[in-house]
């Protein structure tokens, strides 16, 4: 297996930990020095995969490690808009708290909380 392949190999365990809300194998390669502001082919980052999919822990272990709680994918959505977007409370207020903006990306966390009908999100957004 060449180097580059290594790479790719690591990159799809990267984003599988951040789907799957494996915290612990994401924690061991964020320490050694992997980038928590990686980014897919489709510009999603390991952020957007963890709160689209409802790890408020690994959300959080990613923010700790310097990933950007308003990073768009090419899409133009945001991590807070997409766990909106799934309904995880939980999830929005861990980024919330890490400063994403309610009203970054389109459709806005916002926009995607009066959408679907997350009040319990809106409150949160204020």
């Amino acid at each position: 297996m060449s180097e580059d392949d290594e790479a790719v190999a690591l990159a799809h365990t990267l984003f599988d930990a951040a789907r799957e809300g494996n915290s612990e194998l994401l924690r061991s390669y964020l320490n050694a020095g992997a980038p928590a502001r990686m980014t897919n082919a489709a510009g999603d980052s390991l952020l957007m995969l963890a709160a689209y999919h409802g790890h408020a822990e690994t959300v959080q272990l990613l923010l700790h490690h310097g990933a950007d709680a308003n990073a768009a994918n090419d899409r133009g959505q945001t991590p807070l808009a997409g766990a909106v977007f799934k309904g995880y409370s939980e999830v929005a207020r861990v980024l919330i708290d890490a400063g994403a903006d309610p009203d970054a990306g389109s459709p806005t966390a916002r926009e995607a909380a009066r959408m679907f009908a997350r009040t319990d999100i809106l409150e949160l957004l204020g």
